[in-house]
């Protein structure tokens, strides 16, 4: 990573939080109303413990969620990928289920296995972020050039060479691009469950513990918690990026 990596999106952070903290001061408005930047040091301060239990609570549900997307999205797209006529079928289903809102699936998720708080969480994450994924890789495989296919089963390779030398590496691209919003979408799910399904667990408990108190500096320090947690997972998945498809990448100034 480069220094101009590391100031630019710092630099803009810092900016970011100056107009918010000016914004608040020009319209006056009180910290029940709308907090800003200096009204969330002391809840950070106040809280820190809970902010680093409940963050932990919810970044590693958020990240199991995500895995789980990511191996259930890739075998999806392999399969639509490769046939069009499980695409053809597959499709209209998976927009249908994800065209449904996840806030209304987290009761009937809670209801269908209460008591297993991790299990749920992990699922609506799961849920709400696969379809990118799966996509993503169904358009990849699908859009590869017949000519290639031919020349190499010409040459005597079998399908699974053809995927592993020439689908795979064609597909990464638009894989990590899927993957970068999912990891957003995760968190959401994430988040839906802790909050819309309340167990005492997670940044999501701790703003809607918040919301019950009135107590809005807090539960703006969560949202800007779990806004840092994303831009580490999303910089994570950049640095993979980086590492398997950084060969896709074009330099622009």
């Amino acid at each position: 990573m480069t220094l101009r990596q590391i100031v630019v999106p710092t630099a803009a952070m810092i900016v970011f939080l100056i107009l918010w903290e000016a914004l608040v001061w020009v319209m006056g408005w009180p910290n029940y109303k709308m907090a800003s930047p200096s009204d969330l040091v002391p809840a950070y301060d106040r809280y820190w413990a809970l902010f680093l239990i409940y963050g932990w609570q919810t970044l590693w549900r958020t990240v199991v969620g995500l895995l789980l997307a990511v191996v259930v999205g890739t075998a999806i797209g392999m399969v639509m990928g490769f046939s069009r006529t499980m695409r053809d079928a597959l499709y209209p289903l998976l927009v249908g289920f994800n065209a449904i809102p996840k806030a209304t699936v987290v009761p009937i998720v809670a209801l269908m296995f209460v008591g297993a708080h991790d299990f749920n969480t992990i699922l609506i994450a799961f849920m709400i972020s696969f379809f990118p994924i799966a996509v993503s890789v169904s358009i990849g495989l699908s859009t590869l050039e017949p000519e290639y296919r031919d020349i190499l089963k010409s040459l005597g390779a079998s399908q699974t060479t053809i995927f592993w030398k020439i689908a795979l590496p064609k597909t990464l691209p638009e894989f990590f691009g899927a993957l970068k919003v999912s990891v957003t979408l995760a968190f959401i799910g994430t988040n839906l469950m802790e909050i819309v399904s309340p167990h005492g667990r997670g940044l999501g408990h701790l703003f809607d513990s918040g919301k019950t108190n009135s107590d809005y500096p807090l539960m703006f320090a969560v949202l800007i918690a779990l806004g840092f947690l994303g831009i580490v997972l999303y910089y994570v998945v950049v640095a993979l990026e980086k590492i398997f498809a950084g060969w896709a990448e074009r330099s622009t100034d």
